[in-house]
């Protein structure tokens, strides 16, 4: 094995440790909501995906979530009864129906988003201007590189060009 696999081998664990760090602490953060919030994993789910995506019609909601259409209506139902989701005519299809965040979803999901924003404040603090220089530069150019890799991957049944 020659010096660049061996720092290929290494860079690639630092990575998955940092991923595997970052991750806990959102899950942690996501379930800590979730339990305080009274709302399940899914419902959460369907909260961060309507706050990041904007609104979207039952069947997109159930392909994100990997559950059946009814499966979503009907917990889209008990949404819009909690008053986290409202349901609105779509313009361009009378039937279909699109649904988006009340101003308590999104204040919920705001609220997530800045105990993260905190922590990572938190994090900043404990590395010199130097640190937060280099791993900014670093971090811009993995993240260009994941945008990039996610542009071309191909999933079953559709090709991204």
């Amino acid at each position: 094995m020659d010096y660049s696999d061996s720092f290929t081998e290494r860079f690639g664990l630092v990575l998955r440790e940092w991923a595997a760090v970052f991750m806990r602490r959102s899950m942690r953060d996501f379930v800590q909501l979730s339990k305080q919030s009274g709302l399940s994993m899914s419902q959460m789910g369907t909260l961060f995906r309507l706050y990041h995506g904007g609104f979207c019609g039952v069947s997109e909601l159930a392909d994100h979530l990997g559950v059946t259409n009814a499966a979503a209506s009907q917990m889209i139902d008990r949404m819009v009864q909690q008053g986290l989701l409202e349901r609105a005519e779509d313009p361009n299809d009378r039937r279909a129906k699109n649904i988006s965040l009340t101003p308590q979803s999104r204040q919920l999901v705001e609220a997530s988003i800045e105990a993260r924003r905190r922590w990572i404040e938190q994090l900043t603090t404990q590395l010199t201007l130097d640190q937060q220089q280099s791993i900014s530069q670093a971090l811009h150019t993995l993240t260009e590189a994941a945008r990039h890799l996610e542009s071309t991957e191909i999933t079953p049944g559709i090709v991204k060009t």
